[in-house]
């Protein structure tokens, strides 16, 4: 079993897309530990339809769309690590994280505490947007202080090569290629674009 963490440097980042797209590419299982929130498409079911690919269920699914502690909480139920261990799995296994790094799971810990435990390759997601040198470089210099191994750094959204290029000199980071905001997003048009991101480097950490 290789497992690949999927995580980003905030909610709606694009990172349930970036995964679709990369469990297609892999021929990979999917797994998002804790959803928060049920009133639309769940991140499993937007994977399952983007990519055909075979979904895990969640261990928690949790109704408020809220940070996963808080989720938790208005259900009366506290977020138990101990059953989040990687499912075992034949193949590679896509692993998405919920919010970014330093969102809590419970009062104690946060999602990064259960990435460094987990002990698998990272892959970050990051907005193309203003503000994303800071909020790439905090989220790499705390996965990397945490002894996570980070694969890259993949964009979403327009193209900023000069802001692209300064995370990737300044933090030592792979560049593992940039999603376009897709409008009208199908399987077809997902698969046409992932096309730009470096599959290959990733698959050679699993």
């Amino acid at each position: 079993m290789s497992a690949l963490i999927v995580t980003g440097t905030d909610t709606g980042v694009g990172k349930t897309v970036f995964s679709a797209g990369l469990a297609a590419a892999l021929q990979a299982r999917y797994w998002k530990p804790v959803q928060s929130g049920l009133e639309v498409a769940t991140d499993t079911e937007t994977v399952s339809a983007l990519s055909g690919a075979e979904v895990l269920p969640e261990a928690y699914r949790l109704n408020m769309p809220a940070s996963p502690h808080l989720s938790a909480e208005d259900m009366g139920i506290e977020i138990d690590l101990s059953r989040l261990d990687i499912p075992k799995v034949d193949g590679p296994l896509v692993v998405e994280g919920a919010g970014g790094l330093m969102v809590p799971l419970n009062r104690q810990s946060f999602f990064l505490d259960l990435i460094a435990g987990w002990q698998a390759p990272v892959v970050l997601v990051a907005r193309t947007a203003l503000g994303t040198i800071n909020h790439t470089t905090l989220s790499l210099m705390v996965l990397r202080a945490a002894g996570c191994e980070v694969v890259g750094v993949a964009f979403v959204g327009d193209p900023v090569p000069d802001v692209e290029q300064t995370i990737v000199e300044m933090c030592k980071v792979h560049h593992l290629g940039r999603l376009p905001f897709l409008s009208d997003l199908t399987p077809q048009r997902l698969n046409s674009a992932f096309s730009a991101i470096d599959v290959a480097t990733i698959r050679r950490f699993l």
